[in-house]
């Protein structure tokens, strides 16, 4: 199984949640069609984004505290 650094947890949550921020502001200007499906994976990468990038913050924190 393939360790994630606490430098990529946050990268990586980052992402999700630009992408969570991106796709509600596309639909908001009528670029994407906004569907069921669509909502639910931008509410997911928001959701997901944010926990990987609050685990990535105290395991960094908890690493350099040693």
């Amino acid at each position: 199984m393939m360790r994630l650094s606490p430098i990529q947890l946050i990268l990586i949550g980052l992402f999700l949640m630009m992408i969570g921020w991106v796709l509600p502001f596309l639909m908001v200007l009528q670029v994407l069609k906004s569907t069921f499906a669509l909502n639910f994976l931008s509410y997911a990468a928001q959701i997901t984004g944010l926990f990987l990038g609050v685990i990535g913050g105290a395991t960094y924190v908890r690493l350099k505290k040693k």
